[in-house]
């Protein structure tokens, strides 16, 4: 199918619903002006659509193809990355000392879900380079920088991130890579790497490899890691001692090759280290936040991809009949109420997610741009509330809004060549990768929510409460009445919130067992804030698309929040009925 960016979704999002109008006249995001904005998101989605779109259909039937240590990226693939380098688009959020644009974060990952809708296979591949631009930023050496942030900058080079072992996955102190010194100030790297993202392809001359190594002398656990940055080609041109021995074969992604590589097998692969020894997670950290924000940028690409086709199908498949119709006769199924229900759902949890990830952009941002010390301080601990929610709930509505595209599609969508089952297939590793969310609601209710004493939390559910009462003085019945469900879903969030920051040391179990429910809970009465934030705004301002917003946001709270009492009721006292681990033995 044909995919259109849905800019003025967009722009709706980021001027109105988070406030990006607001910071773009206060000139708190540097040069940043609407119009470049506007400018930047209609010509991302004119390219996506053009050059990249048209790729999704053959990355995923095609797929990459490894034969003898080497990757070859569906055809096509080559000529559109070149064409996507060429248009500066690598650069967006860059620094301009290494020939970047400066642009804020928010509209890099803006751009970062346009490609991800025109094909996540392709639009996965600049996530992982743009991890390695902001770590190499924030700890490399001078020399470094150099030498290697001027051409992943560019694209011309591309990053990957090596963390994953066959036996560590998420728990990364067991880590069994490791380091030599060689005497020179470079290192010998040893070990086998899986589930590298492109971690081997013909798309760039070089690809630039962090890798997590320990070395002979590092304490056990994470405080032994440290990070070396092991390019695929070294400065003189020959070949570092990094072998592709094979792709996996996935559910979904086939585009995107998902690589083992092996270290060292000739002597040690030839890498340098970033930042202090040891300390190696403190810079992988650095570009994993942003990963994860990245990712749940996907989530809602992948959403949006789902949601555009299933609306367009529901249009054009005639199907049943309303009563009094004749025994022949047919409507397209969007007449169908449960359709337009499916179809309402997908609508609305999309633009949700997509105002949170939006948000915590636009947090990032602020953390770096605001005007005084205290408020960049405030913008940082914001971005890290907000990341574990944009990145698991995202990735969840991702997931579900591409299920709920298959059911639109009925029997056609579990077919194959309807393309809906690939959004879904496609869909299912995020919430897996860069961090499951099982363990971005750990994060949340163990390391976020307690910040400042809760106060951080606190406040931002302050100010969710502050849109319910706005929406509640509304004149507007429905804006209304969805202020009053997003005020009973404040009561709920506040319930569960101060049951967690009171149980954190006492109840540790259960705090752990409530806390993706939480995270749900949580993410629902921010997502039905931002929606309702817009809406109240363009029907302020008497915007054209006014009823769209409206309905989304009224849709959302009258359909999802509600659900948000019994998400704290299982918070709150559902730990006892979990069954022990010998259950399930």
């Amino acid at each position: 199918m044909s995919f259109q960016a849905p800019v003025a979704d967009m722009l709706h999002t980021l001027r109105r619903a988070i406030g990006l109008d607001a910071d773009i006249a206060g000139g708190r995001l540097g040069d940043l002006t609407d119009d470049v904005l506007v400018a930047v998101l209609e010509e991302a989605g004119r390219f996506a659509a053009a050059e990249i779109a048209p790729l999704n259909r053959l990355g995923d039937t095609k797929g990459a193809v490894w034969k003898d240590g080497e990757v070859t990226t569906p055809a096509g693939w080559k000529e559109a990355y070149k064409a996507w380098v060429e248009g500066g688009w690598a650069a967006l959020s860059c620094p301009a000392e290494f020939g970047g644009q400066d642009l804020p974060l928010t509209v890099g990952m803006a751009a970062q879900e346009i490609w991800n809708s025109a094909a996540m296979s392709f639009g996965i591949n600049p996530v992982l380079t743009a991890g390695a631009v902001e770590a190499l930023t924030a700890h490399g050496s001078d020399d470094l920088k150099d030498r290697y942030l001027g051409k992943l900058v560019s694209g011309e080079w591309t990053g990957t991130m090596n963390l994953t072992e066959p036996q560590a996955g998420s728990d990364l102190a067991l880590l069994k890579s490791r380091a030599e010194r060689a005497g020179d100030g470079t290192y010998r790297v040893f070990g086998t790497k899986i589930f590298i993202t492109y971690g081997e392809h013909d798309l760039a001359e070089n690809i630039v490899h962090l890798v997590l190594a320990r070395l002979p002398d590092a304490p056990a656990g994470t405080r032994g890691i440290s990070l070396f940055l092991v390019p695929k080609f070294l400065p003189d041109g020959t070949r570092n001692d990094i072998v592709c021995a094979g792709i996996e074969h996935k559910m979904g992604l086939h585009g995107s090759p998902t690589c083992t590589l092996i270290y060292g097998e000739k002597g040690g692969a030839t890498g340098w280290l970033i930042g202090e020894e040891n300390k190696g997670l403190n810079c992988m950290f650095t570009m994993m936040n942003n990963a994860r924000l990245a990712v749940g940028i996907q989530g809602v690409a992948v959403a949006e991809r789902a949601w555009q086709q299933a609306r367009i199908y529901a249009g054009e498949r005639q199907q049943g009949r309303l009563p009094g119709m004749g025994p022949t006769e047919t409507v397209a199924i969007v007449a169908h109420p449960d359709i337009r229900r499916s179809l309402a759902q997908m609508e609305a949890l999309t633009a949700a997610s997509r105002a949170i990830c939006y948000a915590t952009a636009r947090a990032i941002d602020l953390s770096a741009l605001a005007p005084d010390e205290e408020s960049r301080r405030a913008a940082k601990a914001r971005a890290d509330l907000l990341t574990p929610l944009a990145k698991a709930f995202s990735t969840d509505m991702g997931v579900e809004v591409a299920s709920l595209g298959v059911q639109v599609h009925g029997g056609m969508g579990f077919i194959e060549e309807t393309g809906a089952a690939q959004h879904l297939r496609d869909a299912r590793i995020t919430p897996i990768y860069e961090g499951t969310n099982g363990i971005q609601a750990i994060d949340l209710v163990t390391r976020k929510l307690p910040m400042a004493g809760g106060a951080v939390a606190r406040e931002y559910i302050a100010e969710i409460a502050e849109i319910a009462q706005s929406a509640s003085g509304s004149d507007d019945p429905a804006l209304k009445k969805a202020g009053a469900y997003l005020s009973e879903a404040v009561s709920a969030l506040t319930d569960a919130t101060d049951w967690i920051l009171k149980s954190g040391n006492e109840k540790p179990d259960d705090v752990l067992a409530g806390a993706t429910p939480y995270l749900r809970l949580f993410s629902l009465a921010a997502g039905g804030s931002y929606l309702l934030r817009g809406a109240i705004a363009a029907t302020a301002e008497s915007d054209p698309d006014a009823a769209q917003r409206r309905r989304a946001a009224t849709f959302f709270a009258a359909n999802f929040l509600p659900s948000c009492e019994g998400l704290a009721r299982t918070v709150t006292e559902a730990a006892d009925t979990l069954p022990e681990a010998a259950a399930f033995a």
